[in-house]
């Protein structure tokens, strides 16, 4: 398959109806292509792809990526896959390891397997979570990798999309299929759900609810955030680039910030009255939880092909989500 062939080209987005997906159907409908999504809707929201279910370039089935004839359909009919559904957020991954697994390594098999068959070229999203224990900062691509005991089910998710790369690599060197993994950090935004532990959601919520703003461990873990829009052109720029190929990509942004610092930005910009407790992460998660002290990407790959950096500031992300809740708890409340 080449991406020099004439636009429209087709691309089937697994998980397209959940956060980040979502925002990649509009970008790409927006610029003319046509878009297929499959998504079972078990962490994406069909909310969140309603205002495309008309689009005459736009096509949703309802349905698991291991459905073998669903998916075989789709990317019969499909140039691009962009694979983004995976069980997410620390909160379901330390609930259900079982699922997690299974979800990620099985369901990425499954779109390989499919994509092979077609030619599709595959766009496979992992995370930086595989950095495990990494104390070299920032994050390079090419980092030895230390992660905690299996005994630890909050390494699960590393171990399984670390296995998902490796699968979608054995798949190039193998066969011969295109293949991009994408490292992203903390990505946030407008329809993001702290359902599962999404620390900005959550905090911004909470804030503009008056509730006790809850920061996890002693809040001194730092992150950073980057804005679902420059994430989504990031993805699609790797998915364009001849160049890209057989690569990992780190996308995130390189703005530090520590959790507690988040709160109080958040509890600023919102400006909420709410106190902001911490609470143990044997408490918030399970005894024994282990986390990253730091995670920050090396993004000078994906810049070096693409030029790409982060458009958004950390207080225009903030501003952003406010606004998204506000009308979210509005819609909720009857506008009240």
């Amino acid at each position: 398959m080449s991406t020099s062939k004439p636009n429209p080209l087709t691309y089937l987005i697994t998980g397209g109806a959940g956060f980040i997906g979502s925002h990649v159907v509009d970008a790409l409908l927006a610029a003319g292509q046509r878009v297929l999504v499959i998504d079972n809707l078990s962490t994406g929201r069909l909310a969140n792809i309603a205002h495309q279910l008309d689009h005459p370039a736009f096509h949703f089935a309802r349905a698991d990526i291991t459905d073998g004839i669903v998916m075989d359909r789709l990317a019969s009919d499909a140039d691009i896959i962009i694979h983004l559904a995976a069980a997410v957020g620390v909160k379901l991954i330390v609930e259900h390891p079982v699922h997690t697994i299974e979800t990620n390594v099985m369901g990425t098999e499954a779109v390989l397997q499919t994509a092979l068959r077609y030619n599709c070229r595959v766009l496979l999203a992992s995370t930086s979570e595989v950095y495990g224990k990494g104390s070299k900062i920032p994050f390079s691509e090419e980092d030895d990798v230390l992660l905690g005991a299996t005994s630890k089910s909050r390494w699960s998710y590393a171990a399984s999309k670390m296995v998902d790369e490796f699968l979608a690599f054995a798949y190039q060197r193998e066969f011969g299929l295109q293949v991009v993994p994408l490292r992203l950090f903390n990505t946030v935004g407008p329809r993001q759900t702290g359902r599962y532990g999404m620390v900005v959601p959550q905090f911004v919520r909470q804030a503009i609810r008056g509730e006790p703003i809850t920061v996890y461990g002693d809040g001194s873990q730092t992150r950073c955030f980057c804005h679902v829009q420059d994430v989504t052109r990031a993805i699609i720029g790797l998915a364009q680039h001849p160049d890209a190929l057989g690569q990992v990509y780190n996308i995130g942004s390189t703005e530090e910030i520590t959790i507690g610092e988040l709160a109080e930005r958040v509890k600023t910009i919102t400006h909420s009255q709410s106190p902001i407790i911490t609470i143990p992460y044997a408490e918030a998660y399970a005894p024994g939880f282990e986390d990253m002290q730091r995670r920050v990407p090396d993004t000078s790959r994906i810049q070096t092909l693409l030029g790409w950096q982060p458009r958004y500031s950390l207080d225009e992300i903030l501003r952003a989500v406010m606004e998204y809740e506000q009308n979210r708890l509005k819609e909720i409340t009857g506008g009240e």
